[in-house]
Formats: structure tokens, C-alpha cells, sequence
């Protein structure tokens, strides 16, 4: 559960900036998204490691955006 401190004299739009800001941060979303299917954990592990191999691509200059 999200709480914003709001003081008596704040604006809503930053009242609402802050919630915007901080429910991103929270990741809520990507987790209810995660949760929407199941993904094996042998899956999921192969896409880490294929998303570590392309990042180190990168890095070593192998791979251009």
C-alpha cells in the first residue's frame, strides 16, 4: 500500500506527481504482469542469461545498437 504525505497547502497535481512517481518505483505493475502467466524457472533462467550475454556483447563492442 502507497502512502503520500501531503501537506495542507499542496496542489493535487503534485500530490499526484508524487503517487505517479512512487508507484512506479514500487514495480507493481511488473509484478501483476508477472504474475499473469508462469513462466517454468528453466525459462526464465535461459533469458537471463541470454540478456547477460547480449549486455556483455555490448560492453565488449561486438554488438552496435
Amino acid at each position: 500500500m502507497l502512502i503520500i504525505d501531503s501537506k495542507d497547502c499542496e496542489n493535487i497535481d503534485k500530490a499526484l506527481k508524487k503517487y505517479k512517481k512512487k508507484y512506479e518505483k514500487s514495480r507493481t505493475l511488473n509484478q501483476l504482469r508477472d504474475r499473469q502467466s508462469f513462466t517454468k524457472p528453466s525459462v526464465r533462467r535461459r533469458v537471463e542469461v541470454l540478456k547477460a550475454i547480449y549486455k556483455q556483447q555490448i560492453l565488449s563492442g561486438k554488438v552496435e545498437l
